[in-house]
């Protein structure tokens, strides 16, 4: 029996649960006025604490909507804020609250939770996956130069702060999107908004408009290098774009900046064409590759059948989930759908490995070949790449 006791947070609470997370990270409290504009970003009633004669660890969510292969939206809970003060690290307190939290997604028929992992080796064993996985990657401003192929049509306008903060969000949810693509309730756009007010550094934004109307924007700031004080960085922070002529156009403006000497586009997706529309592509460098989301499904049955598949031979998968059993089972997966079957297994995996495989990050084949997959039959392998295959990298974009 645990000796503290898990509940939501009441509203005035919470500010005490952000000072334990940010102390967690080893940053300061945040002071009055910063707290004022952070505060804005919590979901009520999404905010946990385990307590034990005051608040020992936190946990929170909010509600959001996640694209899937296909582009079906299904319910999902943004996890973040997780921490656990220092003195009572490893005595249970973050499995109650990550189980506390799936019950109360289970409860609201949430099909995924996703996170942000700060360490590699915590979430897997909740059911958590690497799911989703981004580049760096660098491009040389002074000699880039867009291809003469690159589509042009459009105009890009500069917008302020505040005339990007109602513009972006309604462009954002235009545009369909890559899977793993997380609608943004307000609560983030209030998020993005305190980063932006916080930056040292002013954050500029800029909106493509197509002959439909926007279909594409980003924002970035730029920064200069310690080791030489005239050597600028411009950093893109987010992009978005619904046509090849936008993400053309917005690169031609970010190309024609003045007084920036390198473009630093940071966590974008693994298969972004920018070298494809660069002259030069050895121009662009690729300075790391890296974890973006950590998936959970939280009712397998549900995300299953909600995406779709590739164009192969049907496939019998047994899933094993210790923390929720209710999604254990043996489940029949087809060119037309998932659905639950008393069939023989083909293949059998736990939920951490099926949400590596969800979003066709990870091919099964590859699972397999790090023990993570039980094969039974090599056939069925083979037909599962086909089925999880998606025809872009998966990618969400969105931060929290």
């Amino acid at each position: 029996m645990s000796d503290f006791e898990i509940r939501t947070l009441r509203d005035d609470e919470i500010r005490g649960a952000s000072d334990l997370f940010r102390a967690s990270l080893h940053v300061p409290p945040s002071d009055d006025a910063d707290w004022e504009r952070a505060a804005r970003a919590y979901q009520p009633g999404r905010t946990i604490g385990a307590f034990d004669a005051g608040l020992i660890g936190t946990a929170r969510s909010f509600d959001a909507e996640l694209t899937v292969p296909g582009g079906a939206r299904l319910p999902m809970a943004g996890v973040t804020g997780v921490a656990v003060r220092a003195d009572r690290t490893r005595r249970g307190v973050l499995r109650a609250l990550m189980a506390a939290q799936l019950a109360d997604f289970t409860a609201r028929g949430v099909v995924f939770a996703s996170l942000l992992a700060s360490e590699a080796r915590i979430y897997g064993r909740f059911g958590y996956g690497l799911a989703l996985r981004h580049r760096t990657y660098s491009v040389d401003r002074h000699r880039a130069r867009l291809s003469p192929a690159a589509p042009v049509d459009g105009e890009v306008r500069l917008l302020e702060l505040d005339e990007a903060l109602e513009v972006c969000p309604g462009v954002y949810e235009r545009l369909a999107g890559r899977p793993g693509k997380i609608s943004r309730p307000e609560v983030m756009w209030r998020l993005y908004e305190n980063h932006a007010r916080r930056s040292t550094q002013p954050v500029r934004a800029i909106v493509h408009h197509g002959p439909d109307g926007p279909d594409g924007f980003a924002t970035y700031f730029v920064d200069g290098l310690q080791a030489h004080p005239w050597t600028k960085n411009l950093h893109l922070v987010d992009m978005f774009t619904g046509t090849p002529a936008a993400f053309a156009g917005l690169w031609r403006f970010l190309l024609g900046i003045d007084l920036v000497d390198r473009i630093v586009a940071e966590a974008r997706p693994l298969d972004e064409p920018i070298e494809l529309i660069l002259e030069d592509h050895r121009l662009s460098t690729v300075d790391r590759v890296g974890d973006e989301h950590w998936i959970r499904l939280v009712d397998v049955p549900a995300a299953l059948a909600g995406r779709e598949y590739g164009t192969a031979g049907p496939v019998v998968v047994e899933v094993d989930d210790p923390l929720l059993p209710a999604n254990s089972g043996t489940y029949r997966i087809g060119p037309g759908g998932a659905e639950r079957t008393g069939e023989p297994a083909a293949l059998r995996l736990d939920v951490t490995t099926l949400a590596m495989a969800y979003f066709g990050t990870w091919r099964p084949s590859a699972l397999a070949g790090a023990g993570r997959i039980e094969v039974r039959d090599l056939d069925a392998l083979a037909n599962a790449d086909v089925l999880f295959g998606t025809r872009v990298a998966a990618w969400s974009g969105t931060h929290f």
